[in-house]
């Protein structure tokens, strides 16, 4: 009766100790590692091959950039102060020269000399219409000529977003910015990708270093060799063979600065077997292959290759 007890707890010793080797132990090891430049933490947008979200990025070497702090909220619990909105009069310099006027007058009326210094008559009053009709056009003519030689501020209008091929509405003078051609991908292109995909996994089995550097970058090529310390460690190699793209489509490409960006959706079957240093299989079928889906997104400096930089789980 003791026996069945010890063979249980051997049994789920055995099991924890091949727990690690029963995730997957394709190249990248099931995980989301990489960068994507100024996108690394913001989801690929889904694609027919990849529906889901994907996972992010649990290994990146580019900073998680904080979220922008919110404005602090004034008086009126997070609305806009009231001197930032727009004035019907056409700005606070016109505001502030026909409260001057207006001002005025009502100083008259409390210090007893009416608007004009004589408001308790008719002529008083007409006087007061007279001088309004004629400073009034004056104030709006030098409040035009200064408005049109201000520079425009930082937050206003020039901050706006230009729509797609046209100049930025509302700029002041000059014309915007030409906006970055895009990324245009030939059908060559996706055929590196592919190819990417297969030497990657070759090179993974072979625990060949240098060839990961010829196709990805030296951050993806850290983390895979990484991975294959911890392998070695358990005393396990996997190898990753009968590499076959199923289906892959384009999740975005964009450009930064002189580098371009790709990330593509692929579905691959593959025989992805773990073995042990006396050579039995630990873990997968030599003779069942296996499916997975993952993003992968490549950089290239303006007229360069293509490089691996990230591979994405979906969820």
């Amino acid at each position: 009766m003791k026996r069945a007890p010890l063979f249980f707890a051997g049994l789920a010793a055995l099991t924890l100790v091949l727990a690690p080797a029963t995730a997957d132990a394709r190249a990248g090891s099931g995980s989301s590692s990489g960068s994507r430049g100024a996108r690394t933490y913001s989801a690929p947008p889904p694609t027919s091959t990849a529906p889901s979200t994907a996972q992010p990025m649990q290994r990146s070497m580019t900073p998680n950039q904080p979220t922008a702090a919110a404005p602090a909220a004034g008086a009126q619990g997070g609305m806009m102060p009231a001197a930032a909105q727009p004035s019907r009069w056409g700005g606070s310099f016109g505001a502030g020269l026909m409260g001057g006027i207006i001002g005025a007058g009502i100083g008259g009326l409390l210090f007893g000399h009416g608007f004009t210094g004589g408001l308790g008559s008719a002529a008083g009053f007409i006087g007061f219409l007279l001088h309004i009709a004629l400073f009034a056009p004056i104030a709006f003519l030098i409040m035009r000529l200064i408005r049109g030689r201000r520079p425009a501020m930082a937050g206003g209008p020039a901050m706006f977003e230009a729509p797609q091929g046209g100049p930025a509405a509302g700029m002041a003078g000059g014309s915007a910015a030409p906006a970055q051609p895009p990324v245009q991908l030939a059908q060559a292109d996706f055929a590196t990708f592919e190819q990417t995909l297969k030497d990657v996994q070759a090179a993974w089995s072979r625990r060949d270093l240098p060839a990961m550097q010829n196709v990805a970058t030296m951050e993806m090529v850290s983390y895979f060799a990484d991975d294959m310390a911890d392998q070695q460690s358990r005393g396990v190699q996997n190898t990753v063979s009968d590499v076959r793209l199923v289906k892959g489509d384009l999740s975005e490409a964009w450009r930064e600065g002189n580098r371009e960006y790709a990330t593509v959706a692929m579905r691959f079957s593959m025989i992805d077997v773990t073995r042990n240093a006396a050579g039995h299989v630990v873990d997968g079928n030599p003779n069942q292959p296996v499916e997975a889906t993952e993003l992968w997104t490549f950089v290239r400096s303006s007229g360069g290759r293509w490089m691996l930089s990230a591979i994405q789980q979906t969820r």
